[in-house]
């Protein structure tokens, strides 16, 4: 696709699109995206309970994006094991779904995974003991070798990784100290360093963060429906990064630097 001097991304996580959401409750969210952006990136639990009808029913609610989508699954869309069924779907709807995958959009390469959870730093669970805690780690070490994998594929100038789960710790502070170790992982963090990456893009976390930055300096935005309506009451529950044409070190910042105006009907 034609590459833009600046392309503006407009990113949102938790749709969580269930059998009671009301038909055609997102086509204002839809209408205000249009008109905001180039590029609609979905940061996973696009639906409540992982059911195929879901998936049906919300990509009649996408047909109204004019956009390109880049997608990737959430922990809600796994819910029901039907996964698989849930990304044929989509992609018969149109939306790129990255699963370990990478595409471009206006010259902007995407790379995604859902990520999964493991916790931070030095409290990060490790791969001793039990094995069922094995295959824990093990499942969060292949999904950052799946997103270093997506990323190596990528020969644009301006790459964003696209996330369910959280890389950094500082985008999930808010939740109950708990449940960090089930909200993302740090270990999605190690690929991301290794790239020249203009953002980091992830939901998940309703009660987070809104920013935060990876240890090499990589801007992380949290872009949960949840955390946004709740964040910005009188605006909608999307953000638009515009992420320019690098002119050395890589940038990206939400427009004004402050979510978009208006709330889905």
């Amino acid at each position: 696709m034609l590459s833009k001097d600046l392309v503006r991304i407009a990113a949102l996580g938790d749709l969580h699109y269930g059998r009671t959401t009301p038909a055609g409750s997102l086509q204002s969210l839809f209408t205000q995206i249009n008109d905001s952006a180039d590029i609609l990136a979905l940061c996973g639990d696009l639906t409540d309970y992982g059911l195929p009808e879901e998936a049906r029913v919300l990509v009649k609610e996408l047909a109204s994006v004019r956009l390109p989508i880049a997608a990737v699954l959430g922990n809600h869309d796994f819910e029901s094991d039907k996964q698989d069924e849930i990304r044929h779907i989509l992609t018969d709807a149109g939306v790129a779904v990255l699963d370990g995958d990478a595409c471009e959009l206006h010259g902007v390469g995407i790379a995604g995974v859902k990520g999964f959870g493991g916790g931070f730093g030095q409290r990060a669970l490790g791969p001793w003991g039990e094995p069922m805690i094995k295959q824990f780690v093990h499942e969060a070490v292949n999904e950052a070798l799946k997103l270093e994998a997506a990323l190596a594929r990528l020969r644009s100038d301006r790459l964003v990784a696209l996330l369910h789960y959280a890389p950094v710790q500082q985008t999930v502070e808010g939740e109950p100290v708990e449940i960090y170790p089930f909200v993302g992982s740090s270990r999605l963090e190690e690929p991301i360093g290794r790239y020249p990456l203009s953002l980091v893009i992830h939901g998940h976390a309703h009660r987070g963060q809104l920013e935060g930055r990876t240890k090499s300096g990589v801007p992380v935005y949290n872009v949960s429906m949840p955390l946004l309506t709740r964040s910005f009451p009188d605006r909608p529950p999307f953000r638009v990064f515009e992420v320019p044409e690098p002119a050395g070190a890589p940038a990206a910042f939400p427009r004004g630097r402050r979510a978009t105006d208006a709330v889905a009907s």
